[in-house]
């Protein structure tokens, strides 16, 4: 009984839900301060909505991170992915049935490629992927001739457009994609694998895990998932604009790296990402209602991924950011020696 309650406890403690309790702060703030605007309805309906896309971005970064890759191509995988959707539909005439399976097509060729220049030429993955970010910001250009590709079927406007019971799709879609997610990761054996990568490849490899098959099959499902979301904004703009798709990266990667430090003991994770894209995406619509310029979504999502990183590294107690600390570490070796070791936290032994 008094173990089961010290459980309790240290599941409610804010060190592993803060989000929930920034969230409610928050939420009480602003609804004394601008309740005319922030209690609306509407104004929480367009948030689902505008952070849907995000959302995706964010399980498309998060998976390659399970396995130990960092993508910092993601952005521009929206992006490029959004610019293909728009050509095809408005100057190949392809038909919407087609169109948006050849772009997810496309999308998890490009992570897998991105995914066989990592594992198999050796280079570093935040390398890689800047090399691949800028290819495809000068595909973008070259696509749409750094100008909006309009003319689209106004058919496909209404798949990010259509709502159910108030809901727009795209909401929808990524519920099902990060309920997907969450169950790979944490309930089969491929996520196991893949968790156990990304902590040690070197242990993981000993054991007989298929470091570099995990790794090609993370970047691929994650240019997959970018894509999705570059197609969904296409939808969302009914048209192709080569401005907009980069802006997902800083987003996304808030999202993940804040999300590792909640629920989960410092692992990678679906519901912290998600809670945690919300929770930000709550506070920049509160300031913005307050009559903020839009440059505050940068300064804050800024701020944000600041501050996750030097959390994970002040609290080195109950392996809060041991996520992060990987990432870095992996970031910082020399000449692709493996990270140096560390004690795997407790839930991670248990669940490997």
């Amino acid at each position: 009984m008094t173990r089961s309650r010290a459980d309790i406890l240290r599941a409610l403690s804010f060190r592993n839900m803060s989000a929930i309790y920034i969230f409610i702060a928050l939420f009480a703030v602003f609804s004394l301060w601008i309740p005319e605007k922030f209690l609306q309805v509407g104004v929480w309906r367009s948030l689902l909505d505008a952070e849907a896309l995000t959302g995706l971005a964010a399980i498309a970064a998060l998976i390659p991170l399970v396995a130990g890759s960092l993508n910092l191509a993601v952005g521009a995988q929206v992006g490029f992915s959004a610019i293909l959707s728009a050509w095809l539909l408005a100057k190949a005439g392809l038909p919407i049935a087609l169109q948006l399976p050849a772009v997810l097509i496309v999308g998890a060729f490009i992570g897998y490629v991105t995914a066989l220049v990592i594992t198999k030429l050796r280079v570093e993955p935040i390398i890689a992927t800047l090399g691949m970010s800028s290819i495809l910001l000068a595909g973008m250009a070259w696509v749409s001739g750094s100008q909006q590709i309009l003319g689209l079927d106004p058919a496909y406007r209404e798949i990010a457009t259509t709502q159910f019971f108030g809901i727009t799709v795209p909401v929808y879609i990524l519920l099902l994609v990060a309920v997907v997610t969450w169950y790979v990761l944490e309930r089969t054996p491929v996520g196991r694998r893949m968790y156990a990568v990304g902590f040690n490849p070197e242990a993981a490899k000993l054991a007989g895990v298929d470091v570099e098959r995990l790794r090609i099959g993370s970047l691929t499902a994650g240019g997959a998932l970018a894509a999705l979301a570059g197609a969904l904004l296409t939808s969302r703009l009914n048209a192709g604009d080569p401005t907009v798709g980069p802006s997902f990266l800083l987003p996304a990667l808030t999202a993940v790296f804040l999300g590792s430090t909640q629920f989960r003991g410092g692992r990678f994770n679906v519901l912290g990402t998600i809670v945690a894209m919300y929770v930000l995406a709550v506070g920049i619509k509160g300031l913005q209602l307050a009559g903020l310029p839009r440059w505050v979504n940068d300064l804050f999502y800024g701020l944000s991924l600041l501050i996750a990183v030097a959390l994970s590294q002040w609290d080195k107690t109950a392996s809060r950011g041991s996520a992060i600390d990987r990432v870095l570490k992996s970031v910082g070796k020399k000449d692709g020696a493996p990270p140096p070791e560390q004690p795997a936290p407790a839930s991670a032994s248990r669940e490997s």
